[in-house]
């Protein structure tokens, strides 16, 4: 396996370009399973998801094409691509394939209002937590759909179609949001989902579905109305820069100092984040081309935390702060709300030296005045590029293994990272080519 490799001490100065967001691609690409039309999605991230979830797409028989590089173009610009599913060839999707990713299993939604019948395989467990598809199942039979569970695999039938209705999750759930919300799309009359996840890649969702002909309302509140459609057409949409792609690369500035534009980035899209760097001491400016993140000289600030969802401190930033504060000048305490088991990066980074007590879902983190390099291991996303943010100023030379967990998230990192003055680089694992 790949490994990365970095030596630390080097502040970060130029310019990194944020991709598109890989939590909005996802639910996009599987949106094009509800209309026989081409979705034309522009500033797709080139991650192992994308590409994973394109050959799951194919087994349902989606078809789909790369637009070639464009003289001029930056390498690490986003990809546009084309779908259509002009006919749906298989209802199921196998085991083997929604193991590999949860997002695949969002393709229910769409499969069963279109072809009134989807068998779609549990997703299993996950090393950071549960994340039960209980909302999924109980919002398509509130929608009038006969659901049985049948050796590992969820069977959805609705043969009159679905219903509209009153759909009410328990607790905020971003992915049974995003599935509901494109099942209704072409339900039988209006469909009200309450306590909807208010995330930007849920509105990037509904703005897509809307240029397809879906009539949706609210979308970003956690009231979104929904009238049904008989069908839905082809469109062109651009998804939106990744905040946490923006909020790892500001924090890893925050991490080593120096002064990097993120190119197309938004503070709208992470105000949370935003805010809570600025009290660590950390200068950040919205430009017209991007997001500007400025630290030189002055130490990093403790803060305390509690991740949340949108509009609160997104989990997914949890790990790469965890990693900032452990070289603050005081004492922090992160708290975990979302998954249960997202603390794993915590013995990792004490292999470097840092100082953090955990109590249930509680870290506390007492910054220290050195990070030692080591052999380090990612074990999940964001851990892994929590690891290399600790790597950026720890003393010689940090390796962090299975990176196959970060090319999952984050396109070209260590391009994008070197060519702002980083000493790090991929190391080939034993087999590659």
């Amino acid at each position: 396996m790949d490994k990365i490799r970095i030596v630390g001490g080097n502040e970060l100065r130029g310019s990194i370009p944020i991709s598109g967001a890989k939590n909005a691609a996802l639910p996009l690409m599987i949106a094009s399973l509800l209309t026989d039309e081409v979705l034309t999605l522009e500033n797709v991230p080139r991650l192992r998801d994308v590409g994973l979830l394109q050959r799951i797409l194919s087994n349902h028989g989606v078809d789909y094409s790369l637009n070639g590089k464009r003289p001029g173009e930056d390498h690490l610009a986003g990809q546009t691509i084309h779908f259509r599913s002009e006919r749906i060839v298989d209802i199921r999707a196998p085991y083997d394939l929604v193991s590999q990713m949860r997002a695949s299993f969002w393709v229910i939604g769409p499969i069963l209002a279109r072809m009134g019948e989807a068998i779609i395989s549990l997703p299993g467990g996950c090393s950071i937590g549960t994340r039960p598809v209980d909302f999924f199942i109980q919002g398509l039979e509130t929608m009038g759909a006969q659901i049985d569970i049948d050796r590992g695999y969820v069977v959805a039938k609705a043969p009159n179609g679905l219903k509209g209705a009153r759909v009410i999750f328990p607790r905020v759930s971003v992915g049974a949001t995003h599935t509901i919300m494109m099942a209704a799309t072409l339900a039988k009359g209006e469909t009200i989902i309450e306590n909807a996840a208010r995330e930007p890649e849920v509105v990037d969702l509904a703005n897509c579905l809307i240029a397809m002909g879906a009539k949706i309302e609210g979308a970003g509140t956690s009231e979104i109305r929904i009238q049904g459609v008989d069908r839905l057409h082809g469109a062109t949409h651009r998804v939106l820069p990744d905040r946490i792609e923006t909020g790892t690369y500001a924090m890893a500035v925050a991490m080593a100092g120096g002064d990097v534009l993120l190119e197309g980035a938004s503070t709208d899209l992470l105000e949370a984040a935003i805010a809570t760097l600025r009290a660590s001491g950390v200068t950040i400016t919205q430009m017209d081309n991007g997001i500007q993140v400025y630290r030189n000289g002055n130490g990093i600030l403790p803060v305390d935390i509690t991740t949340e969802p949108f509009p609160g401190f997104p989990t997914d930033l949890q790990a790469q702060f965890m990693a900032l504060m452990t070289k603050a000048q005081g004492t922090s305490r992160i708290t975990e709300t979302i998954f249960e088991n997202r603390f794993m990066h915590i013995a990792e980074l004490a292999r470097l030296g840092a100082h953090i007590h955990q109590d249930g879902q509680v870290a506390t983190v007492t910054g220290v005045d050195r990070l030692i390099g080591a052999p380090v291991m990612a074990t999940d996303l964001r851990a892994s590029v929590s690891l290399v943010i600790a790597g950026l100023v720890a003393e010689g030379e940090t390796t962090v293994s299975r990176v196959y967990h970060l090319d999952r998230g984050f396109e070209r990192l260590e391009e994008k990272l070197s060519r702002c003055g980083a000493e790090i680089e991929r190391i080939a694992g034993e087999g590659a080519r």
